[in-house]
């Protein structure tokens, strides 16, 4: 589990974590426990192109090495919006919020900036292998994570790899057909998917429709569920339906240990949880009915101890 953000004297060696998002990125040190020694944050400068992406990077991680002078850095693990083959540590492909992202080769470039071994993965991945080493689904095999916030996003890690897929496109659980979006349009360009209902901007468009008052975003309709609004209590619980339906059709495909379940709308509280494990029940075999659904436990630092894990590997 994540620990304090001060550096131990005990800890002579380390590895560094990088997660590079399209908002902020955030590098840390971490010990083989999954211990956070120290951790440094500064926003992603995306439009700014993949240079200047990966040079904010490397200072962050430069920074931790200035502060913990006598540790050793053995290698580095990235986490990394993105479709990413963790092979070549390239981006495959990637959305407009990091320009130029696509065709960046970060295993080369992070390589040759700092001067370590470096392992990429995409940043849903790393939750996931986070989630699976030190978080909420320690001690399992086989885990499936779901990631529920402005996307919906999913990983597989068996053993102690994920599974990426042929094209390094495995985990993309928001783009399957769902029968809670009808015709709705997708953010990929198709219609009726997983994402188009139960991602949070889906939730806030969908109270919209229904009430014909339009809303910031899903904090508002949190409020107003909670304020005793039916119709956004009634969106909540669609939301947690509709994931908890595409949940237990892909426990049925992959048959995990466990289930976590992580992301911004997590937040909508019990009668969201209650509604996805309800669903989950209803679709999954009898002989996986107790799979258990479990909560994210460690937030933002789960891709970092993600990431870190990776980066361990690579120093055996």
């Amino acid at each position: 589990m994540a620990e304090a953000d001060t550096p131990r004297a005990d800890a002579d060696e380390t590895v560094a974590a990088l997660d590079i998002g399209g908002t902020k990125t955030t590098a840390a040190l971490v010990t083989r426990r999954g211990v956070v020694l120290d951790r440094v944050t500064a926003p992603t400068p995306g439009r700014a192109g993949a240079t200047a992406v990966l040079d904010t990077a490397a200072d962050l991680v430069r920074q931790l090495r200035a502060r913990a002078a006598g540790t050793r850095v053995r290698a580095l693990g990235v986490g990394s919006a993105g479709v990413v083959d963790s092979r070549t540590g390239r981006v495959l492909s990637a959305t407009d919020v990091l320009t130029g992202w696509a065709g960046t080769d970060l295993t080369g470039r992070l390589r040759q900036l700092l001067g370590l071994p470096v392992a990429v993965v995409n940043d849903v991945h790393a939750h996931a292998l986070g989630e699976a080493r030190h978080g909420a689904a320690t001690g399992h095999d086989t885990v499936l994570y779901v990631a529920v916030g402005t996307g919906v996003g999913a990983s597989f890690v068996a053993g102690d790899r994920v599974l990426a897929g042929a094209h390094s496109a495995a985990g993309h659980a928001g783009h399957q057909p769902s029968p809670y979006a009808g015709s709705l349009p997708c953010t990929c360009g198709g219609r009726g998917h997983l994402e188009a209902i139960a991602a949070g901007p889906a939730l806030a468009g969908e109270y919209a429709r229904r009430s014909g008052q339009p809303v910031a975003d899903l904090r508002a309709v949190a409020a107003r569920a909670d304020g005793g609004d039916e119709t956004a209590r009634e969106v909540v619980l669609l939301g947690g339906a509709a994931v908890g339906s595409a949940v237990g059709g892909l426990v049925n495909v992959l048959d995990p240990h466990a289930v976590v379940i992580g992301g911004g709308v997590t937040g909508l509280g019990g009668p969201w949880w209650g509604a996805l494990r309800d669903a989950v029940r209803r679709e999954a075999l009898p002989v996986l009915a107790d799979v258990p659904v479990l909560a994210s436990a460690l937030g933002a630092d789960a891709p970092l101890l993600g990431a870190a894990s990776l980066a361990w590997k690579d120093a055996e």
